[in-house]
């Protein structure tokens, strides 16, 4: 086996303190399930946090956050992507944003 057969990949666990359920769980595994060299993925909405395994070769974390981000999604210091926060379902936005907005 050559060195350039060797697939080097790395993990990270992102904080991501916006996932509020099974939805948001189900979003953002499927939405870095397809992002180009993400190998695995596993949200845990109770802790607020997501692993991601990668092809070091392919992506990297900046990348992926990014990606999170565009989810609708805070991700360690990224902020969601306003516009497809708007878009997610009322189970998925922080509490106090709905109780905001059921009082005007």
């Amino acid at each position: 086996m050559s060195f350039a057969q060797l697939k080097t990949t790395q993990k990270a666990v992102i904080k991501t303190p916006t996932v509020q359920c099974s939805m948001c769980k189900d979003k953002i595994e499927l939405f870095l399930s397809r992002q180009y060299g993400v190998s695995a993925v596993k949200v845990d909405y109770k802790k607020k946090n997501t692993t991601v395994t990668w092809l070091t070769d392919r992506t990297n974390i900046e990348i992926i956050k990014a990606g999170i981000a565009n989810a609708g999604y805070d991700a360690d210091d990224v902020a969601a992507d306003e516009k497809a926060y708007k878009r997610l379902p009322a189970c998925c936005k922080k509490p106090a944003e709905i109780k905001d907005k059921s009082s005007n």
